[in-house]
């Protein structure tokens, strides 16, 4: 008799204790009831409760043991073969729709239950309704792959991997059932049907112990074969044996369930990790490290944002490992285009001298840890010691990077290379030189000997990646490699070289074609460069490279280095969620406050002498350098009071006034009291700089006021109020002169400057204002004409009253969206008329 018709008696011999026992229970209470009763009428009442309530439970324990259920017992024969026939309808109904992809993970399913049933079907034999299927298949394969040659259509790329993927499966597949097939051949309506076979038993049970059955079935699933198709349970749950016999069949089973719902990650890495010791071949432990390392980037992210960091150093160790066995193994290599094997749960060795494939990608792999790396560093607070804790993991992070393109140059893998390459690039283009030297020194310390070198030279170091990039990597990343090169360059003052590749490359004329990863690049690039200028003392050329990105006051979302809050934001949550993502982490962050110092201080210089010059030259005035330098200006002249400075724009501001007042010994100590200047590298040179700056733009602008009120001043005595060297003084004062800037000229005898006083005729005033107006007209018409018809060329010049008549009804419509704001055309066209009108009633 079976185990489970014991567990029924045991069940009907309990409950006849239980019964037995309560009726014990229930004399002893009805003798003690009988004392009590003559004691007092409070315990009668007790007892009648308790008596009751025992004669219910009594009552409920026979109705359930009395009530029968009834319960279908089936073989493990029938549970086998059901799971093979809905295989097989399954792999039907995808013939029939032409998805190929489905018919060979339901062949692949059948075939599985198949090798499950190996003991039932030595017995009983191959199930007819799968020889009938297979056979069926091979034929719709062969009808499929003609038409697919004379159609003119082809289906998609994974569909005819797929049905060229079944051909070779089912031909090797049918060689097994030749004579079933032959059989079936013969007489195709006729042949046998198996007939299923159900035992119908009623048992006494209670209803919770159904659990006893399903659990058997869930075992029977796993494919343990026991008699009578039932396992026992222990009391851990299922308990899964791993061997070298059936490591590659664990591997196949893991990789089936990811993704699947209801699948327990934690037990999959614990099965793998079990496998990874269970492995003593270099193949097998490839495979297993390949899964290990994907099972660990499976794991739900959650509401942190990032991976988990004992995860990612996992995933860190494990690629390691794979790496190891790559290297020391010289006959296999992971790819990721590797046709797919017949029989893949096999142990495979290289045989004579031939390499051994195997699918697999470890540039993804570098990627999604880099990625992971940035993302933690993006969500972790940078004041606090968690980001530096995080931040030291970059080092090992480093080390993967270089161990893996060491690897991908053994075996000339182009494109592999130049993606890791790009990665190294992107960790090291912003550190400045002794960072880099350190962290190349570190990276030798932990990886083998051979692999790297440690460097002394940072800048050769970004030369050689950055050539190996521009040789053979794409367009995009060639882009992103110049870009970090230039950054390089500029962030060790080597400005003129830095320079000279942004003008020579042209990216500026393509760059807003590329990413937005990669206009941030640029951006930053562009930012670094404008510092370097200022660190050399070119302040024309820093502001011009600053001006449109400070310029803008949106610095944060331009540079990726935050989200400006904006009261009416239009931004979708989607978009927010992207900008999120794309910000830099801290520690790559340049200095807001800083590069706002610098751009502030930069337009100072150049329009406080502009402003001066613009009350002695009118076609000056409208000439503006910085517009939010202007505005900050105007607003700080229109305060009431002013009190001492509390920031750095407080400081150039009030710098900035007492430059145009010719008080430059102030504007030196406002400038010189900003302590943003002590973050900059030789903090005392940049001032040193900057006070001499403003001691020649104090000159020019002291000049261009006072020029009106005077007739001639002496050199000497500028270059004592200014404190300059007399030759520096005089060579100031000629270039204005040789630039037209001033109307003056040079007496070397008596060492002065001759200031000739130009008065302006009627005439020539107003031809300067008609040329100011012409001017603005022209700008504009252009811009009302670009932004109203941006894709239409000029409109043809129509002569003659009746111009606008002849204009088709087709055409209103554009004529309406050319109007002006007052109803007027817009255009170049009306622009020339109104001017030709102009001067011709002039010359009335």
């Amino acid at each position: 008799m079976s185990r489970f018709f014991r567990a029924g008696e045991s069940d009907s011999d309990d409950t006849e204790s239980d019964y037995s026992e309560g009726l014990s229970a229930s004399d002893s209470e009805d003798h003690s009831d009988s004392s009590e009763e003559s004691s007092s009428d409070s315990d009668d009442q007790a007892t009648d409760k308790k008596a009751a309530a025992f004669r219910r439970r009594l009552l409920d324990s026979d109705s359930e043991s009395d009530e029968e259920i009834t319960r279908t017992v089936r073989s493990a024969k029938d549970k086998r073969f059901d799971e093979i026939d809905q295989a097989v309808t399954a792999m039907a109904n995808a013939q029939k729709i032409n998805d190929w992809i489905s018919v060979q993970n339901e062949f692949e399913r059948a075939n599985k239950a198949l090798q499950k049933s190996a003991g039932i079907i030595s017995q009983a034999g191959v199930p007819k309704f799968y020889i009938k299927a297979v056979a069926e298949l091979e034929k719709t394969i062969q009808v499929a792959l003609e038409k697919e040659k004379s159609a003119s259509k082809k289906m998609n790329a994974s569909n005819a991997k797929a049905l060229n993927a079944m051909k070779q499966k089912i031909k090797k597949n049918n060689k097994t059932y030749e004579s079933q097939i032959q059989e079936y051949e013969k007489d195709p309506d006729n042949y046998g049907v198996e007939e299923e076979e159900v035992v119908e038993v009623k048992t006494k049970a209670k209803k919770p112990k159904k659990a006893v059955v399903s659990d058997s079935e869930e075992e029977d699933e796993e494919g343990e074969q026991v008699d009578d198709g039932f396992t026992p349970v222990g009391p851990g749950g299922k308990t899964i044996e791993l061997t070298q016999d059936n490591l590659f069949k664990k591997l196949r089973e893991i990789a089936e369930a990811r993704g699947k719902k209801n699948t327990n990650r934690g037990e999959q890495v614990r099965i793998l990790e079990r496998l990874l010791v269970i492995a003593n071949t270099p193949y097998q432990k490839i495979r297993v490290l390949l899964s290990l390392i994907s099972a660990q980037f499976d794991f739900a992210i959650g509401l942190s944002g990032y991976m988990n960091i004992p995860l990612w150093k996992n995933a860190e160790k494990y690629l390691n490992n794979l790496l190891n066995v790559l290297e020391t193994s010289n006959g296999y290599v992971v790819k990721e285009n590797v046709p797919e094997e017949d029989d893949s749960d096999k142990d495979r060795t290289p045989q004579n001298g031939e390499t051994v494939f195997i699918q697999g990608s470890i540039v993804a792999f570098v990627d999604r840890l880099d990625d992971e790396f940035t993302k933690s560093l993006q969500n972790i607070d940078p004041h606090t010691t968690d980001y530096i804790d995080r931040l030291k993991d970059e080092v090992s992070l480093y080390a993967v990077i270089v161990r893996s393109l060491a690897y991908f140059t053994r075996l000339e893998a182009t494109d592999a290379i130049s993606r890791i390459t790009m990665r190294r690039l992107e960790h090291l283009y912003f550190k400045p030189e002794p960072v880099i030297i350190a962290v190349e020194n570190a990276t030798a310390a932990l990886l083998p000997s051979g692999i790297i070198q440690a460097t002394q030279d940072s800048s050769n170091l970004i030369h050689e990646l950055c050539a190996f990039l521009y040789k053979n990597a794409s367009s995009l990343l060639r882009t992103r490699a110049m870009l970090c090169h230039i950054y390089h360059h500029a962030l060790h003052n080597r400005f003129f070289q830095a320079r000279d590749m942004m003008l020579m490359s042209h990216l500026q004329e393509t760059i807003h074609q590329v990413d937005i990863t990669t206009q941030i690049l640029h951006n930053r690039t562009m930012v670094q460069l404008g510092l370097c200028a200022f660190r050399d003392g070119m302040i024309r050329e820093a502001q011009t490279c600053l001006q449109d990105i400070s310029g803008t006051g949106r610095v944060k979302e331009l540079l990726a280095q935050g989200l400006s809050l904006q009261r009416h934001s239009t931004a979708s949550p989607e978009q927010e969620k992207l900008e999120r993502q794309r910000q830099l982490p801290f520690h790559m962050h340049i200095n807001l406050e800083l590069l706002e110092c610098v751009y502030l201080t930069c337009s100072m210089l150049l329009e406080i002498p502009s402003m001066a010059a613009a009350n002695t030259h009118p076609e000056l005035r409208k000439r503006v350098i910085s517009k939010p330098f202007r505005r900050m200006l105007d607003y700080n002249s229109r305060q009431v009071f002013s009190g001492p400075p509390e920031n750095t724009r407080d400081h150039i501001m009030g710098a900035a006034k007492a430059l145009a007042n010719g008080e430059w010994q102030s504007s030196v100590e406002l400038i010189s009291a900003i302590k943003i200047w002590d973050l900059m590298p030789e903090s005392a040179k940049i001032k040193e700089m900057l006070n001499h700056k403003i001691q020649v733009e104090g000159l020019r602008t002291f000049l261009f006021t006072n020029a009106s009120y005077y007739s001639s001043i002496s050199l000497d005595q500028l270059a004592k109020m200014f404190e300059l060297p007399l030759a520096s003084t005089v060579s100031i004062v000629s270039k204005m002169v040789w630039s037209e800037e001033l109307s003056a000229s040079i007496d070397q005898v008596k060492n002065v400057v001759v200031l000739h006083h130009v008065q302006l005729s009627r005439l020539q005033t107003l031809a300067l204002g008609f040329a100011d107006k012409a001017t603005g007209f022209v700008e504009g018409n252009e811009k009302l004409l670009e932004s109203k018809t941006p894709q239409q060329g000029e409109r043809p010049n129509k002569k003659g009253p009746n111009a606008n008549k002849e204009q088709s009804s087709g055409n209103k419509q554009q004529q309406q969206r050319t109007m002006g704001p007052r109803g007027s055309r817009g255009g170049r066209n009306q622009f020339n008329n109104g001017l030709g009108n102009s001067v011709r009633g002039g010359r009335k």
